[in-house]
């Protein structure tokens, strides 16, 4: 999986929720891997391609509704569109 594999799976997913949605990246990481695939595996790929994008200000990335950096440690977190 690449980084731009990623990024083009980012924005289809944001591009098919309301307005202001956001979603998982492991939402990202399981819509590129097979049925059953190791998705977990491709979680630190998935937020570096997020920190990466938020860094550019194409992507938001959110906890509790806080930006936040994406490879920082602390929880869940979420991706969206900027305002």
């Amino acid at each position: 999986m690449t980084d731009a594999d990623i990024e083009e799976r980012i924005f289809a997913l944001l591009s098919v929720r309301l307005p202001g949605a956001t979603i998982c990246p492991s939402e990202v990481a399981r819509a590129l891997l097979p049925e059953g695939g190791a998705w977990r595996e491709q979680m630190p790929q998935v937020r570096q391609v997020a920190q990466a994008l938020a860094q550019q200000h194409r992507l938001r990335v959110t906890r509790g509704g806080a930006p936040v950096d994406a490879t920082a440690p602390g929880g869940p977190i979420r991706l969206g569109l900027p305002d």
